[in-house]
């Protein structure tokens, strides 16, 4: 492998030429928020002399291990976050480029998924090489503060030294993004044309950053993948959330300055505990509950997608889809789901549906005769979630007429573990990658590899062009594109079950 030097605006790295692709890896795009800047808005790097080494990725934020405690046969074969020490210096970026110069060429922004408190920039199955050999374009992936060092708003309970606090992750994305504006076109990237894309809590990032004034010009296309974010979390729900945090840690409202002090092994110990008691709470509350970005009226002004899509980025295309199963990863293991029959589900289904869980069962029933009990219930939770909220976006864009939007729904369905997956959560990922036939959550069978030159081509024209390949939404014929290993174009694809959900609203 041979090395490749690019001069970037704090000083030079040193990356490596790799199958015709060079890789820059654990890039510094901020200051290490250590010591005094716990807790507070990124700050610049400082320059460095001679040649940094850019060969191995950079720290994991602050996380817990099996922050979704997933069993060990589905934890095996999911790698969310990397294999890297985790340290709250975690500031750090990757780049994939296919050539340092020539051809301005699109930049892809991965924002990781892992909700707001877990995951990295450095999962094997997003690994940006093979979108370069693909096509000419440049990748980006990076890590930045989660959870409780992310979004702990303490403004509200101590005052201006903890300004920011409640956004301070996401305010770490902004600065990747500025990164990118000042640098990426050394590594043969056009600044004027960058995607931001995401899942899951990826995703949910991508929602938030449509929604940020001050990142308003450092993207250009947006997809959210499984990861659609209405609502995000009042001043009042991060207050609420911070004065449980300290209360884990035996401190009150005057004691928020002794936070920059502690072992961070003290602030994950009490985040997991505050995690643990909201994952049960509803979906509709997920981002409003926990560590989440606060909108403080200012930096986050609303949102992002209620009551209506964000203004700050009307003009910018939006490609947003879901997974047919998305909550069989995470669910599928449980008594209710494995324990399920047509007897049983409309009861265990009511924490999820309320009162309407007999009529909404029924009605799915109705609509897919073939399922068995625990494939509807856990297809009805995905939808409610996920497909239903992603529409609801969509929609919300349409209605600015100003940007198109393209849907999309993942239906492949993965064999590994007796195939109870189905089409998960998290599943599509290493066919956008391209990754698939490194990733064992796909199992082995060499027909699925097609797909992922498919869905890859599909991400990488939509960030060239703003075009995937496929019709535009609209509310008349709802054209949305079904990957699988015949993939095409379905005009309203369950819209049956579509409009259940329209009744509740």
């Amino acid at each position: 492998m041979a090395e490749v030097i690019v001069e970037t605006a704090s000083g030079k790295v040193r990356g490596q030429k790799e199958r015709g692709v060079s890789i820059f890896k654990g890039i510094p795009y901020a200051a290490a928020p250590l010591g005094e800047n716990r807790f507070r808005p990124p700050r610049k790097i400082e320059a460095w002399t001679g040649t940094r080494d850019a060969l191995a990725y950079g720290n994991l934020a602050i996380q817990a291990d099996n922050a979704f405690a997933l069993p060990p046969d589905l934890l095996a074969i999911w790698p969310l976050g990397g294999v890297e020490k985790t340290s709250e210096d975690c500031l750090y970026l990757n780049v994939w480029t296919s050539g340092t110069s020539g051809a301005s060429r699109p930049v892809m922004f991965w924002c990781h998924g892992g909700g707001f408190f877990t995951g990295s920039g450095s999962s094997p199955w997003t690994d940006g090489a093979n979108l370069c050999r693909l096509d000419d374009v440049v990748v980006v992936s990076f890590n930045h503060r989660l959870g409780a060092l992310g979004y702990l708003h303490l403004e509200d309970i101590a005052g201006s030294d903890f300004a920011g606090a409640g956004t301070a992750g996401v305010r770490d994305i902004v600065a990747a993004l500025e990164w990118v504006r000042d640098n990426i076109a050394t590594f043969g990237g056009d600044a004027g044309n960058v995607t931001i894309f995401g899942e899951s809590g990826g995703g949910a990032k991508v929602s938030v950053l449509m929604a940020l004034p001050s990142a308003k010009g450092l993207f250009h296309k947006a997809i959210i993948q499984s990861g659609p974010a209405l609502q995000m979390a009042t001043r009042e729900d991060g207050t609420k959330t911070a004065r449980q945090f300290l209360g884990e840690l035996g401190l009150g409202d005057k004691d928020a300055a002794k936070l920059r002090s502690l072992p961070a092994e003290k602030i994950l110990a009490a985040q997991t505990a505050v995690q643990a008691s909201v994952s049960g709470a509803s979906i509709a509350d997920r981002r409003r509950l926990g560590f989440n970005p606060v909108i403080d009226g200012t930096f986050f002004p609303g949102g992002p997608f209620a009551p209506a899509a964000p203004a700050a980025s009307a003009d910018v295309p939006l490609m947003i889809g879901s997974n047919k199963d998305e909550q069989s990863l995470f669910l599928g293991h449980l008594p209710w789901v494995t324990g399920a029959t047509f007897d049983n589900l409309p009861e265990a289904m009511k924490p999820y549906l309320g009162e309407r869980s007999a009529e909404i069962v029924g009605r799915y029933r109705t609509a897919q005769p073939a399922l068995s009990a625990d494939q509807l219930g856990l297809i009805i939770v995905g939808d409610l979630g996920v497909r239903m909220m992603s529409l609801q976006m969509a929609e919300r864009k349409l209605a600015q007429k100003a940007a198109k939007v393209f849907v999309y729904l993942f239906t492949w369905e993965t064999p590994v573990l007796g195939g109870r997956l189905r089409s998960c959560h998290t599943l599509e990922i290493p066919f956008v990658f391209n990754t698939a036939d490194t990733a064992a959550l796909t199992g082995d069978d060499p027909a699925r590899l097609p797909l992922g030159e498919t869905m890859a081509r599909a991400w990488i024209a939509f960030a060239r062009s703003g075009n995937p390949g496929w019709p535009a939404y609209d509310l008349a014929d709802r054209p949305t594109m079904i990957f699988d290993l015949k993939s095409r174009v379905e005009n309203d694809p369950f819209g049956t079950e579509r409009r259940i959900w329209e009744e509740k609203r």
